[in-house]
């Protein structure tokens, strides 16, 4: 869905929307949608600032991703609600470097003829999944030596850690 800059010069536009899975594409994110991904709120133009467009709402959806300890499923419920502010990407001279607030640090850009929905739901459903993904917090993993899903099986192989810079006087030592 388009939030066309012409339209909202007119008036705002409440938008409530359901996506199925596959309908915004994650692929790149190694995560996929697992079931609908629903979302309400209202884009507006705001006045006397140049163009500048605030998008308000909540986005709601499940999200399957792979463990990044034992390669099992990971399972995510998210909801999340956002307040977004966006200015035209025109109205930024990319040769002229400019200092920023905090608060303009937090404002994303746009070109003509607008904002796709999509996109502004993707970036925050991946802002709400942690940076690394677990099936459950206390994820032992898979076993170094011999590759089993500690989750599963209890493993008894030992690894021994070691310093990798002592080898060479080891050989030295073992030669006498």
């Amino acid at each position: 869905m388009l939030l066309s800059v012409q339209e909202l010069e007119v008036r705002k536009l409440v938008f409530e929307q359901t996506y199925n899975p596959g309908e915004i594409d994650f692929s790149f994110s190694n995560v996929t949608q697992s079931g609908p991904l629903t979302t309400s709120g209202v884009a507006e133009l705001l006045e006397h600032t140049g163009g500048e467009i605030r998008v308000q709402g909540e986005v709601n959806t499940g999200i399957d991703a792979e463990c990044d300890r034992c390669l099992g499923p990971a399972h995510y419920d998210v909801h999340a609600p956002f307040d977004l502010f966006y200015k035209p990407g025109a109205s930024v001279d990319a040769d002229e470097e400019e200092a920023i607030d905090e608060g303009e640090a937090e404002i994303g850009f746009y070109e003509l003829p607008g904002i796709e929905l999509e996109d502004i739901l993707r970036e925050q459903v991946l802002l709400q999944l942690p940076m690394q993904h677990l099936c459950k917090l206390d994820c032992k993993g898979i076993c170094p030596v011999c590759g089993c899903n500690r989750n599963e099986t209890a493993c008894n192989c030992e690894t021994h850690p070691g310093d990798d810079r002592w080898k060479a006087l080891q050989s030295i030592a073992t030669a006498d």
